[in-house]
């Protein structure tokens, strides 16, 4: 097995896996846990992470296929894909191009939110561009939930993640992702509701910290 990454909770392994290139996530120990506790987050969420890319790709969201998962070694083995980090594909795309995969994403994320999923870590690292597609990948932080607050966390989180590192581009790029959205799902607007509220309490906190 070869490195290819390594992560605050898993490493990734480039290897073979009979005749097929694929990607092996390891979840590494938490030396400051419990060591019982510890097994069982690392047993626990690599299952849950088997569960929900599988239960995306079943609702026809693009996902890497899971081949093979072992919660007692912490293993999930995965179809590697081959494609661009939509991080970098940023860089050189022009505006015609980024509005179809930022509509594409949104319409990804809202057939999530119609059967009950969150990804939980919806950033641009972690959407990859194959030809015309678009990937998503890592659903470590994700679950299953009916509630408005974790759909506009996963909102809130993709549109700071444009604001942070893809600013100039991060207005038109979100509202493109809203396009998409308000199209597969159709309580989307208490979600943009949520995801303004949930805005207002990151500024008042940060308001609060200044004036100490």
């Amino acid at each position: 097995m070869k490195l290819i990454c390594k992560g605050a909770e898993a490493n990734l392994y480039l290897d073979f896996w009979f005749g097929f290139k694929v990607v092996k996530k390891i979840r590494i120990s938490k030396p400051y846990r419990i060591p019982e506790l510890d097994e069982y987050l690392r047993s626990y969420r690599t299952f849950n992470e088997a569960r929900l890319l599988s239960s995306a790709r079943r609702v026809g969201v693009s996902t890497p296929i899971v081949l093979d998962v072992n919660p007692s070694s912490y293993t999930l083995t995965m179809e590697y894909i081959e494609g661009v980090l939509l991080r970098d594909y940023m860089l050189k795309a022009d505006e015609k191009i980024l509005k179809k995969h930022f509509i594409k994403v949104g319409e990804m994320i809202g057939v999530l939110h119609s059967n009950g999923i969150y990804h939980g870590d919806l950033t641009t690292s972690n959407m990859f561009i194959v030809n015309d597609n678009v990937y998503l990948i890592d659903f470590g932080l994700g679950g299953f939930s009916r509630e408005v607050e974790a759909f506009g966390v996963d909102l809130h989180l993709m549109r700071r993640t444009l604001e942070s590192t893809h600013h100039d581009l991060a207005e038109q790029c979100f509202s493109y992702v809203v396009e998409g959205y308000s199209s597969s799902f159709e309580d989307w607007r208490r979600v943009l509701k949520k995801v303004e509220e949930i805005r207002r309490r990151g500024r008042y906190v940060e308001e609060r910290r200044l004036r100490k």
